[in-house]
């Protein structure tokens, strides 16, 4: 898997992640989220840039991605 991001960011009560891309991604695609206590995979359901959902973010967007659990600011994630 190569690291396609980092979490900058976490929305607790909404379990949104805002995360700065470093290369492009696309709704359906399967992310590794991996950091000192998070790990897991899931698919990208639903994506937002700018409060708008999107298809697919590109390199040096920030992004908003709906995740299953809990993720941490500095958190890894991987494609």
């Amino acid at each position: 898997m190569a690291k396609i991001g980092e979490v900058t960011h976490f929305y607790d009560h909404l379990l949104v992640a805002i995360v700065k891309l470093k290369a492009p991604i696309g709704v359906g695609d399967e992310l590794h989220f991996k950091g000192h206590t998070t790990d897991f995979k899931q698919k990208i359901d639903s994506m937002q840039f700018d409060h708008k959902e999107i298809e697919s973010g590109k390199k040096g967007q920030e992004v908003g991605i709906k995740v299953k659990e809990k993720v941490r600011e500095g958190d890894d994630v991987e494609k």
